[in-house]
């Protein structure tokens, strides 16, 4: 959407005399992402952005259409129109990608390589030196409130106990990111609705990983080197990653215990 914006693709528009502010045209769109190697060919360009008008990413400028079509029509991201619906789940993943890209600033040194029952885990916060951050930056005023805010982003996923043995308490416990917002999805992925196989590498969403390698029984936390496979499923809301299975300490998390972990990523 931003390079859209840049690229002058999504700008206003007139029609009939009547200005639309902040749309793109359906075929020049279309152009775009075959030019930009995000689509083989018109067919598939169109499947994905139906994929977006399916999910009330986009719209037409009046909702008259909603089947989107390789024409000269105008649409609009519902971001930029304020009609995007953000409902308690939203507001929780955009406050956890906003809290994320504080907590990956260089100046933070919150974030720490450190030890958990005899195991080294990377990139680890100490939970009570989270809740004084969040208290720092301004996130909560008191220590109940900042507890509240880690349970909150804990049960949508967005961090994790290193073990998955605990849920978030003002304590000592270590725990992580378990999301890498910073990584650039594929508008691609979209179609890959049935489950499919494929790498993991560093660049996945999920980040949780132990520092050393080694051959120990699987834990309950997730944990997934280069060498394996993962399969991933589409999720609509975050809140359906309970599906994914359990046997940690919230049935939001995928395991490692018996079978490969299954990943969900929200299709927005």
């Amino acid at each position: 959407r931003l390079r859209l914006h840049e690229e002058k693709v999504i700008k206003d528009r007139r029609h009939h005399l009547k200005t639309y502010p902040n749309c793109f045209v359906a075929k020049e769109l279309i152009d775009w992402l075959i030019d930009h190697k995000e689509a083989s060919d018109r067919e598939t360009a169109i499947k994905l952005v139906q994929k977006l008008l399916d999910h009330s990413i986009i719209h037409h400028v009046c909702d008259e259409h909603k089947e989107f079509k390789d024409v000269k029509l105008f649409y609009r991201f519902r971001k930029d129109d304020g009609t995007f619906p953000l409902d308690n789940e939203v507001k929780v993943f955009m406050r956890g990608q906003r809290l994320y890209e504080k907590l990956m600033s260089s100046e933070n040194t919150l974030l720490q390589a450190r030890e958990e029952e005899g195991v080294k885990y990377e990139r680890t916060f100490v939970a009570s030196e989270f809740i004084d951050w969040l208290i720092q930056e301004g996130e909560a005023t008191t220590r109940t409130e900042a507890e509240q805010l880690g349970r909150r982003l804990l049960e949508h996923g967005i961090i994790q106990h290193v073990s998955n043995k605990h849920h978030f308490m003002d304590s000592n416990l270590l725990y992580q990111c378990r999301m890498n917002f910073r990584r650039r999805r594929r508008l691609m992925e979209l179609l890959t609705e049935k489950s499919r196989l494929m790498p993991e590498s560093h660049d996945s969403p999920f980040c949780l990983r132990k520092q050393n390698h080694d051959n120990r029984k699987h834990t309950s936390f997730l944990s997934v080197s280069p060498t394996k496979e993962i399969k991933i499923v589409s999720a609509v809301r975050r809140s359906s990653m309970s599906s994914c299975g359990s046997s940690g300490y919230f049935s939001s998390s995928p395991t490692l215990s018996s079978s490969p972990p299954v990943l969900c990523n929200p299709k927005s």
